[in-house]
């Protein structure tokens, strides 16, 4: 009698699953995108940002929810001498199996608070020797399309990378991003080409 309790609590634990991952899809993204070597996929989930409080609201309704059908006293069955027999939950309908969903879940919308510390942090790369004479100089860039910590980190490891470059500093509060580059080495078309690669954009490119 009790099956369709638990078939709606589990229905619920895979809802709140999806809301959650989809909440923070626009965070995993660029960290996967770089693992996988695959820049420019990395804004691909960025449209999902502006939904994300929906989201997570969803995530907690589904999930207080499936505690409450998972909480309350369960109904139970007369066998065949007229005793009452409770019905006993499979694993994936028991209460430690909703807990690791949520705990799951949990991280998962907490995922763009914490996702800058799996990127290694900017630093000064060493000036490389070279027969002509640096030329340094400092470029700041207005950045479309980052929704949080994790996309300003992609930009920096992928401008990082250019030879040339000596510093790079991505902030996604401001949209804005300074790089600091030999121009005898790099050319700042380059700069830009790296960063619109990574999935982001450029908005005030140079002429």
């Amino acid at each position: 009698m009790n099956q369709p309790a638990f078939t709606s609590s589990k229905s619920l634990a895979s809802t709140g699953v999806l809301a959650a991952l989809a909440a923070s899809l626009c965070c995993i993204t660029p960290l996967l995108a770089i693992l996988g070597g695959l820049g420019g996929v990395a804004s691909t989930f960025s449209w999902l940002e502006p939904l994300r409080p929906y989201l997570v609201a969803l995530t907690v309704g589904v999930l207080s929810f499936a505690w409450y059908q998972q909480l309350k006293p369960a109904p139970v069955a007369d066998d065949d001498c007229g005793c009452p027999v409770p019905a006993k939950p499979s694993l994936m309908q028991s209460r430690g199996f909703l807990a690791s969903v949520t705990v799951l879940a949990g991280l998962l919308l907490t995922f763009p608070y914490y996702s800058a510390r799996f990127y290694p942090s900017a630093a000064l790369k060493p000036v490389t020797a070279t027969n002509t004479a640096p030329v340094w100089q400092t470029s700041s860039y207005r950045i479309g399309g980052m929704t949080c910590e994790a996309c300003a980190r992609h930009v920096e490891h992928d401008v990082q990378q250019l030879p040339g470059v000596q510093s790079v500093r991505v902030s996604y509060d401001q949209g804005t991003a300074q790089v600091r580059y030999n121009a005898a080495v790099t050319p700042v078309a380059q700069i830009e080409k790296a960063i619109n690669g990574t999935g982001y954009s450029v908005l005030n490119p140079s002429r």
